[in-house]
């Protein structure tokens, strides 16, 4: 079965490129696109697609409200940013409103893709400068109890790879490990850290 995805973004030209490549794109389907946050709100309660692509500067309500929104009509729904801001503000916000993965636009096609499978299957995939923004604000944090001392070396050696912005697949090449692999280790120290999204965890990693 194909991911369903919708796409939010006011660029008429992005939307429907994005739309196109989705399309063409082997275990994809595009089910609709909007130009505004209003009219998701609106019709992607029915459409209900599994994954969104969401703009942040929207013309009237912006991207992260009509996150925080959607996710109260479908609290299911994997939401991916797609957006040109890299402030530590708006990846945040967008995070705290229930996004589940924060990419740039000029993320290449076959990464945004590889991005989509990712969150699709409950991963928090992020380019890897935006990794690296929210590890920094983490780390000035400051230090807490040791929270990752219950996770094995390997699973740690994982959570290190999260922590550097890398996506599964990049993770079962460094590692030198399959890709199910990855994922099962992933789910087990999602298990021990009692999170449930990359962020989550990596803030955990980042306070041992």
């Amino acid at each position: 079965m194909p991911i369903t995805v919708s796409i939010v973004e006011d660029n008429e030209q992005l939307r429907t490129t994005l739309a196109r490549v989705l399309n063409r794109s082997e275990g994809f389907r595009c089910l609709s696109n909007h130009g505004s946050a209003e009219e998701a709100l609106k019709d992607l309660p029915n459409i209900k697609p599994e994954v969104v692509l969401m703009d942040i500067n929207l013309p009237g309500i912006n991207g992260v409200e009509c996150v925080r929104q959607l996710k109260q009509f479908l609290p299911g729904l994997q939401v991916l940013m797609l957006t040109v801001y890299e402030d530590t503000e708006n990846i945040f916000s967008a995070l705290a409103a229930g996004a589940t993965g924060y990419l740039l636009k000029r993320t290449k096609t076959p990464e945004l893709l590889e991005a989509i499978r990712e969150v699709h299957r409950g991963g928090s995939p992020m380019t890897t400068h935006i990794a690296r923004k929210v590890t920094q604000s983490f780390l000035k944090a400051g230090p807490s109890p040791h929270p990752t001392e219950n996770l094995s070396p390997r699973e740690q050696e994982v959570l290190d790879c999260l922590s550097q912005g890398f996506l599964y697949k990049e993770i079962a090449e460094k590692l030198g490990i399959s890709y199910e692999t990855v994922h099962t280790y992933i789910r087990r120290i999602y298990e021990k850290l009692q999170v449930r999204t990359r962020t989550e965890a990596v803030a955990k990693f980042l306070k041992r």
